[in-house]
Order: structure tokens, then sequence, then C-alpha cells
């Protein structure tokens, strides 16, 4: 079994709308918008494939504050379809995002996962991140 990750490209569309509502659930999204959304957005979006089938992505964004002199970022959502976990490919999604953050000046990467998803946290870990004494604190704004 070969991992091939590369950035997502319009083709993906709509297995990227599949594999996202098994992640985060809700309504699937339409391909339309995904693909809407790599035209505008600066995203940086990742696929994971094994012999052709997209069966993982990652995101992630660079962003600048006046608070600070670096280019920061953070990896926003990572997703892997369940049959084909522990066998390397979000580790590869990990590192193909790095290096695109990388190219574009990132110095430093935040990921924001829950805190009780102790896989996800090993994972990122055995990948050199750290936690951190931050709390993240959300709230939901009416329309």
């Amino acid at each position: 079994m070969r991992i091939k990750t590369r950035p997502a490209i319009e083709d993906d569309a709509e297995q990227l709308a599949i594999l996202n509502q098994q992640f985060n659930g809700g309504n699937r999204r339409l391909a339309a918008e995904i693909v809407d959304s790599m035209r505008t957005c600066n995203e940086i979006i990742a696929v994971a494939e094994i012999d052709g089938q997209v069966i993982g992505f990652g995101c992630a964004q660079s962003f600048r504050s006046f608070c600070y002199e670096e280019l920061l970022g953070e990896i926003t959502e990572l997703y892997v379809e369940p049959s084909v976990r522990r066998k390397g490919v979000a580790t590869a999604l990990i590192t193909s995002l790095e290096e695109k953050l990388k190219i574009r000046g990132v110095t430093e990467i935040k990921v924001l996962t829950g805190s009780r998803n102790d896989r996800a946290i090993r994972m990122y870990e055995r990948c050199n991140y750290v936690r951190d004494d931050e709390l993240l604190l959300a709230k939901k704004m009416d329309n």
C-alpha cells in the first residue's frame, strides 16, 4: 500500500464533500461550494490517496497579525477514513501541510484538537507537536 499526498484539485470536490461529511457530520457540502472555496480562499488543502482513491484530507491556513512579526500557521482540519487509519496517512498529510506552510514562510504551526481525542493528540505528539497551556473558548453567533 503506497500513500500519496498532493494538493487538492477541483476534481476532488465530490470526494472531499463525502469525507468532510464523515468527519464533521451534518449536511453534505455541495461540490460547487467546495470548488468556489478552493478558488477564493487562501487555504491549503492536501489529500491523501491510495491506488488513486482519496482516503483523507488536511487543511491549513497561514495568517498575519500586527501583534507578531512572524507569519502564523494552523492546521485546521485533518481526517482519514477509518479503514486506513494507523497506516501513516495522517502523518503524511501533516508533513505535506507543514511543507506548504514552510514555503509560505510560517515558522510555527498550531493545531486544535479535542482534549479527549487521545489518538489524535498522540499522533500530533509523534509529529513533534507540544501541548501548551492555552485554552480554547468558542462562541456561536446568532445570525
